[in-house]
């Protein structure tokens, strides 16, 4: 009898001591889940909508943004690409919304179209901050600042230096025939360096566009569209290329290499193109773009501040303008080109 006393004391206090560090062990780990839990409470939440990834710059954007919200300065990015298609940027913003979102980012592909969804957004009590391109909707209030590119100023610039290169030719009278590569029809990079060129041709009558359609801002449509002028209008009848951006005049410049057409600043047709990407800066370096007009992608930083100052219940500006020069051959460097970032 005592035997098995002494054997049943020992299996209960065995038994206890695994019961204990059962116990333990589950505590310990639901502690850290709860740990792990509000640590990712804690982060502020912002969803990014960007058109899609077409482009070199577009996709300097993204990296730009990404490295700005990190979980290490206390934010959770959620990314979404639209795949060029204004309806799933509406769904992914929809998403971002049932989501409960600390702030929405969008980069819009158009202009017009997202009143509703902004609406939605706004009575959800999320604030969405515009990037890139602008929005045009009948409440401003529906977003709550604009981070971005003057696209106006752009083509003027792009414009102010096509001018000062013809005028120190010595038949600078001569007509001017251009073919016009347009971007994304509505975007707010379209319609601002469209309309500057517009600008251009009621001020000058001896300019004039001999063929025009749009790229889509992608070196396929602009290859493709620079072959088809080539084979209707002539390349004699080319003085100019307006491209809406580099992808585009990467493809106009491929069509022309193709064709064995003479192109660049010192002779035959002067390419204008705007981004300037470090590969298209070299290229306009070596004289084979004659102007190349900045829109800067590094637009994160510029965003994190705004939404910083949100965070404190700060007022914010509703527009802000990113920094942006213009370029020829004349102003540029290889070490410059080095040290940039896109």
């Amino acid at each position: 009898m005592k035997v098995h006393s002494k054997k049943l004391v020992l299996a209960s206090i065995l038994l206890l001591v695994l019961t204990f560090f059962i116990v333990s062990c589950g505590l310990t780990g639901k502690k850290s889940s709860s740990l792990d839990e509000d640590e990712e409470q804690d982060l502020i939440v912002v969803g990014f909508s960007q058109p899609g990834a077409e482009s070199s710059w577009r996709v300097a954007l993204t990296d730009s943004v990404m490295e700005s919200f990190t979980e290490e300065r206390g934010y959770k990015l959620i990314y979404k690409d639209g795949k060029s298609k204004q309806d799933n940027q509406i769904k992914d913003i929809r998403t971002f919304i049932q989501q409960d979102v600390d702030y929405i980012v969008l980069s819009p592909i158009v202009e017009t179209g997202w009143d509703t969804v902004l609406s939605e957004a706004k009575a959800a009590g999320i604030p969405v901050i515009i990037c890139d391109r602008n929005v045009v909707v009948e409440n401003e209030s529906l977003y709550t600042a604009f981070v971005g590119s003057d696209f106006k100023a752009e083509g003027d610039a792009a414009i102010a230096e096509l001018e000062s290169m013809l005028s120190l030719e010595e038949d600078a009278s001569k007509e001017l025939n251009i073919v016009h590569i347009q971007g994304t029809i509505g975007s707010s990079a379209q319609l601002g360096r469209s309309g500057a060129l517009e600008r251009a041709l009621e001020k000058h009558p001896d300019w004039k566009v001999t063929y025009e359609a749009c790229g889509e801002f992608t070196k396929a449509k602009g290859r493709e569209i620079m072959t088809t002028a080539l084979e209707e209008v002539g390349p004699e009848n080319i003085d100019v290329i307006y491209c809406e951006n580099d992808e585009e005049a990467y493809g106009a410049i491929a069509a022309m290499n193709e064709a064995g057409v003479s192109y660049g600043s010192d002779s035959g047709i002067k390419v204008i193109s705007f981004d300037a990407m470090n590969t298209a800066l070299v290229m306009c370096m070596e004289g084979q773009i004659s102007v190349e007009v900045e829109c800067n992608p590094l637009q994160g930083p510029y965003i994190y501040k705004l939404i910083s100052r949100l965070e404190k219940g700060e007022a914010v500006p509703k527009i802000t303008y990113v920094k942006e020069q213009h370029f020829t051959k004349d102003n540029l460097t290889a070490q410059f080109i080095e040290k940039r970032k896109f």
